[in-house]
């Protein structure tokens, strides 16, 4: 029993940080250049940083997901760490806004976990049947989003 629940967390967690990695290098993959000048601009004001920050982790509902993406993409090159510091305060202004709509919202009614299942076949089939590179990292970051979330 004690076991299970020791193996069950350290396994989870391994897991967790294999596919936070693998979507932050499908991220980096697809965007590029690119990405770096739209991190740039978005990044320049320390409240804008933080409001990017609050909105990514709303969309993708994983604080931790943004901010190993932040890290990446620091350790990447395409962020400095002046410029990932107010994003990753706005992730966590956001996670605790995500909570606190949640808890007062009371909807039970709506269960994401009834639309897993679809979108890791649409990012499973984007990934393996595209021919363009960006389109399979596309996929792998909607499938990884989709089914390597805490």
């Amino acid at each position: 029993m004690v076991r299970d629940i020791i193996f069950g967390t350290i396994g989870g967690l391994g897991l967790f940080l294999f596919g936070m990695g693998l979507m932050s290098e499908g991220l980096k993959k697809a965007a590029g250049q690119t990405l770096k000048q739209i991190l740039e601009s978005m990044t320049k004001k320390r409240i804008i940083g933080c409001l990017v920050g609050a909105v990514i982790t709303a969309v993708i509902q994983s604080s931790s997901a943004t901010t190993v993406m932040i890290v990446g993409f620091v350790n990447a090159g395409l962020l400095t760490l002046a410029q990932a510091i107010p994003v990753i305060i706005g992730t966590n202004i956001g996670t605790t806004a995500t909570a606190w709509l949640v808890s007062i919202s009371g909807i039970e009614a709506f269960k994401i976990t009834s639309y897993a299942l679809p979108a890791v076949a649409v990012g499973f089939t984007m990934q393996t049947l595209a021919r363009r590179p960006s389109v399979k990292n596309t996929g792998q970051k909607f499938y990884e989003r989709r089914f390597c979330r805490n």
